[in-house]
Order: structure tokens, then C-alpha cells, then sequence
């Protein structure tokens, strides 16, 4: 049974992210992912202009006149949304959970995608595959990979991307548009890359970063144990000293440089949202930029 809270959070996300479509991702959505090709729609006659290479020969030798086939874009995608449950994705500093960021985004996605008629699959994975939803349209199998994404209790606490993306390409053998939400932590394993590299040709992937600022920067505050969530290993931190503070903020800063580079270096498109932020504007820049670009 799911915890009336839990029903009552998906509400308020569908009632918030339902503007957000309404007003801004759909139309923005639908200009910057345009299908997977071009579908055969029917046969007419030969006009003036048209390419001799669209020709139907059967039927032009049938009816003794030049026919054509024409062609419209096929419209229907299929929308796969990857998203992190690992044990790292359960912190939030300032203003909400990175798991809590992650559901909305998801829900943006979705009802962007059902919008515009595509279908939206969910595929939840720790340091293994924990849930895959198959795709399907309509507004009550978004609620429920809304309510998955904020009630799933995961077994793993670790961070397998590398495991996901496989999953992913082995389901489905047609061409999607998958967005992975992650943070991205643990994620360094040598066949990351590698996974990247494939999915990114079989799919059109597109990595959506969950940040928060203690991740990158310590307050001072004297002396602060901190305990890696995944591991669960423990370490103590003076955060009155400068030097300490310098230190944590430079390995972070590294840490999110080479997450920047890799993406580059696969052709992998992303777009970083931070829990203190409002998300709306870094996404309607991405999908601005991704239009401009197209």
C-alpha cells in the first residue's frame, strides 16, 4: 500500500509540472525531438517537380501513369527515462532531495512526451537494474512512473550506469530518446565510457546531472564527519580550516570537470540541475540551445 503522502507528492508535482508543460516544454519538446524518420503515407500521381528517385514503378507499370510515394515524418517517439536510486541520490541540503529533483524531472519529461503522443518507459538502477517500466502512453502511466521514482525502495545503494545503459539497449532495439538523471558519483568505472559511446549510437542520450552546493563547497563549521552513502565509509573533515575547505572544493571542482569532458568526448549532450535552483530555466536554455544547433 502506498502512503497517502506519497499519492499527495505526486499530486503536487502533476499539478506543478503541468504548467511547466502547458505553458513552455511541449511546444519546445516537440520542435527538438522530431521522431525517428520518415514513414510511407501514400500513392499519387507524378507532378512536375518531384523526385523521379520517389517513383513507384509497380504501380506507375500497373496503371500506365507515373506515379510517386510520399513520405511524412513519423512522429511517435519513444521517450526512456534512466534515472539514479543509488544511495547518494537521497541528500538534499538546501532545498530539496536530489531523488525528490529527479521525480519532477521525470514528470516534465513525461507529460511532455505523452503531450505529443510518444510513449515513456522507466528504468531505475542502483549498482544494479532495479525496476524497468515498459513504455506506454496516457496520463495514468506517467502517475505511476512519477509515483515509482519517489516510492521505490531500491535494494542496491551503489552506482552502476555502465549496467543500465546495457539493460537499456538490450530492451529496446529501436531507436529512443533516453534521458539518464543522475549525480553521477561512483560512476568512473572503465567501461563507462565505453557504455556512453554505444547507447549514445543506438539512442539519442542525453545526461541530466543532480548537483547540490555542499557537494562542491564546505561552510565552515568546525570539525564535520562525513559518510559516504553508497560505501558507507566514514571520514572526518576540520571545516574551520581554509586549507581543508580549499582542498574539498578543488577535488570537487575536478570531479565535475572530468564528468563535463567525458560527455564532450562521447558527444553526449547534458544539462546540470542543482537542488537550490530553480530547474525550468536550465531546461528551456538546453532545449533552446539543442534547436539552434539542429
Amino acid at each position: 500500500m502506498i502512503p497517502r503522502e506519497v499519492l499527495e507528492k505526486v499530486r503536487r508535482i502533476e499539478i506543478t509540472t503541468s504548467h511547466l508543460v502547458s505553458d513552455v516544454f511541449a511546444g519546445a519538446y516537440h520542435s527538438v525531438f522530431k521522431g525517428r524518420g520518415m514513414e510511407f503515407d501514400e500513392v499519387r500521381e507524378y507532378q512536375i517537380g518531384d523526385d523521379i528517385r520517389s517513383i513507384d514503378w509497380n504501380v506507375t507499370a500497373r496503371t500506365g501513369v507515373p506515379h510517386v510515394k510520399k513520405y511524412v515524418e513519423e512522429r511517435e517517439l519513444t521517450v526512456m527515462i534512466l534515472v539514479d536510486a543509488s544511495a547518494s541520490t537521497h541528500f538534499g541540503s538546501v532545498k530539496e532531495l536530489k531523488n525528490t529533483l529527479a521525480a519532477e524531472i521525470a514528470a516534465v519529461l513525461a507529460f511532455s512526451a505523452i503531450r505529443n503522443n510518444d510513449k515513456v518507459g522507466l528504468l531505475m538502477f542502483t549498482d544494479q537494474v532495479e525496476l524497468f517500466i515498459p513504455p506506454r502512453k496516457g496520463r495514468r502511466h506517467v502517475l505511476r512512473v512519477i509515483r515509482e521514482v519517489l516510492y521505490f525502495k531500491p535494494r542496491g545503494k551503489g552506482t552502476n550506469i555502465h549496467a543500465a545503459l546495457e539493460y537499456l539497449t538490450k530492451v529496446n532495439k529501436r531507436k529512443s530518446v533516453a534521458f539518464l538523471i543522475s549525480d553521477f558519483f561512483n560512476a568512473s568505472q572503465e567501461n563507462f565510457r565505453k557504455s556512453l559511446q554505444i547507447t549514445n549510437k543506438h539512442h539519442d542520450l542525453i545526461a541530466i546531472t543532480l548537483n547540490d552546493p555542499r557537494e562542491e563547497a564546505l561552510v565552515a563549521g568546525g570539525l564535520l564527519a562525513l559518510r559516504d552513502a553508497e560505501t558507507g565509509r566514514m571520514a572526518w573533515v576540520d571545516t574551520g580550516s581554509a586549507e581543508e575547505r580549499r582542498r574539498f572544493a578543488q577535488n570537487a571542482a575536478a570531479r565535475l570537470e572530468g564528468r563535463d569532458r567525458l560527455f564532450q568526448a562521447v558527444g553526449v549532450d547534458h544539462v546540470d540541475l542543482h537542488t537550490h535552483e530553480p530547474y525550468a530555466r536550465a531546461l528551456i536554455t538546453f532545449f533552446s540551445r539543442r534547436r539552434e544547433r539542429r
